[in-house]
């Protein structure tokens, strides 16, 4: 059964994670580890650094697992269950 697409919101961007895609290379936590941090409940805080910052860290997801959508912009369709397939 495919896990469930994660969203963390705040009103300068909303970062997706997609724990099917992940494997888990610890980009994320390595590289802005007050943002994500997988020992918190909520593990993704992108409210932690600037909107600028948060996304320039999520380009470096190898996997893809976790993107980003801009206030205004339309959903990434490879953030649907699907994969955009």
């Amino acid at each position: 059964m495919p896990k469930r697409l994660q969203v963390y919101e705040t009103p300068e961007i909303t970062v997706t994670f997609d724990p099917n895609r992940c494997f888990h290379s610890g980009v994320c936590v390595r590289g802005l580890p007050e943002v994500f941090d997988v020992r918190r409940k909520r593990w993704v805080r992108p409210e932690l650094a600037s909107a600028q910052v948060v996304a320039d860290q999520v380009a470096r997801c190898p996997s893809g697992a976790l993107q980003v959508q801009w206030p205004g912009q339309p959903a990434d369709p490879r953030n649907s269950p699907q994969g955009g397939e």
